[in-house]
């Protein structure tokens, strides 16, 4: 009966030895937040699953289909598929099967005026996970002007991601060895994108000698130029003249940097982009002036891309002039939140095809952090959320409202973003042979946002008490079921960086 105990004592210890281990990564210090530890979790599933039942959706088809996946790929999409029981079985009667989303903006990580963001490539991605999207591309920020530097350091950032992620490359300043290093990235490093500040003067801002250059570059590389469209110069004297004023608060953010400087620049470097015949994108496109100058642009038949963000589809910058500062500051970001007008004819420039896609620039700084500028706006760290929420608001804004439909939803959340960066169909699609990146949305079921229940680590929400209609149910990684029966299952180091390949469809003809 001794040796019975002692048998029992010794196989209940390598039982928690080995769960022990499992639970290494919140051991070591990867917890989610300072207060739970609910996204600490295997996130494995079987290497073998079958979603059945579900009306599958891409881009430009849908149907009634089972989709099977084996090892992380998806190999089958059709009715009526049957499997053995060593294969997992999700019901999706009544609902849809999409592919993940893949958020092409966001700045995770980032030190930037005086603070990192707070969410990183784990928290982050953990968010991304909870709310559907399986794929971001995120901003490298040279180190001292150096992308090889930059590349490196984030690298080292990437290692806790727990999704699949891709780069851009910011560029800060020229000479040749910056020249040099922008064919390093997209030869070997699978960087196919190239982001030019026109705003943040005396930080990231460029001149129009540099843009130039750098437009020339992407062509031969065939990269695609990418600018946030300020005039860098005309928001420095705004900014000025705000204090001057006396305006010191966040509503100051907004009057100093107004629509027409937005406008002005989206113009300018679409000129620009024109002169050297390059496609060019335009990130988080915020009013009605700059919509116009891409739209201007495109019926002449010029390749610009305009990306709204949900921040600019779904809210107004009545917020900036909330007399709380924790309120207002945590609305603030560059382009500002415009004034009621704007959001809807964003919608309707994304309905029409006018905008193409819909990021977040999700560039998370908490209350602590905001307060940096609560005696001068232009100290406030620049960024809002949108990770977790992008999915959700777009689905109950555009669907729901009968602005877009079904299709064009994945199209404008995921499979536009994979074409553009030339990793489509292997991203951005329910395909054999394409990576089982997969959501099940319920379109019955509804959502509420708060900041007492999201997986972002700031602590508030621009979103907050947004109520909806259309729930992402599951979340499927790779084949690994991460997000289901609103619990988070993920592990630090599980996430893959997907080289992005130059040349995609924008250059296609391009010289004709």
């Amino acid at each position: 009966m001794k040796s019975f105990v002692l048998l029992l004592i010794f196989f209940f210890s390598i039982i928690q030895s080995s769960l022990s281990q499992s639970n290494q990564y919140c051991d070591a210090g990867f917890e989610y937040d300072g207060e739970s530890t609910t996204a600490c979790g295997s996130g494995t599933s079987p290497s073998k699953l079958l979603i059945k039942g579900g009306t599958v959706v891409n881009a430009h088809h849908q149907q009634l289909a089972d989709v099977y996946v084996e090892d992380g790929i998806i190999l089958a999409v059709k009715p009526s598929i049957t499997v053995g029981d060593d294969v997992k079985v999700i019901d999706a009667t009544g609902k849809y099967v999409m592919p993940g989303g893949i958020d092409p903006h966001t700045h995770l990580d980032m030190n930037f005026m005086s603070s990192a963001t707070k969410d990183d490539f784990f928290s982050g991605h953990a968010a991304a996970l909870a709310g559907g999207t399986t794929m971001h591309i995120d901003f490298v920020i040279p180190v001292d002007g150096s992308l090889t530097a930059g590349y490196e350091a984030y690298e080292k950032k990437a290692e806790k991601a727990c999704m699949d992620y891709g780069f851009h490359m910011a560029i800060t300043k020229w000479n040749d060895d910056v020249s040099r290093e922008m064919e390093i990235m997209v030869k070997e490093k699978g960087i196919n994108s190239f982001k030019f500040f026109m705003a943040y003067k005396g930080a990231l801002m460029v001149n129009d000698e540099l843009i130039l250059e750098g437009f020339k570059r992407c062509k031969s590389l065939g990269a695609l130029a990418m600018v946030h469209a300020e005039n860098g110069d005309a928001v420095d004297e705004g900014q000025k003249r705000m204090i001057e004023l006396g305006i010191t608060g966040p509503e100051g953010h907004a009057l100093s940097r107004p629509a027409v400087l937005e406008g002005e620049a989206t113009a300018r470097a679409i000129r620009l982009a024109n002169f050297v015949n390059t496609p060019l994108y335009v990130v988080h496109v915020m009013s009605i002036d700059a919509m116009e100058e891409i739209a201007k642009a495109r019926k002449s038949g010029q390749r610009v891309i305009g990306e709204p963000v949900v921040s600019g589809l779904v809210l107004d910058e009545s917020w900036l002039w909330h007399p709380d500062f924790k309120t207002a500051a945590s609305y603030v970001m560059s382009p500002p939140i415009r004034s009621k007008g704007h959001d809807k004819a964003l919608q309707a420039a994304l309905a029409t095809g006018v905008l193409q896609l819909v990021g977040t620039d999700h560039c998370a700084f908490n209350s602590t952090q905001k307060a940096l500028g609560i005696d001068d706006f232009r100290k406030i760290p620049n960024g809002v959320n949108g990770i977790e929420e992008r999915m959700h608001l777009v689905w109950d804004t555009m669907v729901e409202s009968g602005q877009i439909s079904v299709t064009d939803y994945v199209r404008v959340t995921s499979t536009e973003c994979a074409r553009i960066f030339n990793i489509y169909p292997r991203k951005g699609a329910i395909l054999p042979g394409s990576d089982a990146d997969i959501i099940i949305l319920n379109p019955n079921s509804s959502f509420e946002i708060s900041a007492k229940s999201h997986h972002s680590r700031i602590d508030t929400n621009v979103y907050d008490g947004k109520k909806g209609k259309g729930k992402v149910e599951v979340t499927i990684s790779r084949g690994r079921v991460v997000w289901e029966n609103n619990e988070l299952k993920v592990t630090p180091g599980t996430g893959r960086y997907i080289p992005m390949q130059p040349y995609s469809y924008l250059f296609d003809g391009l010289d004709k």
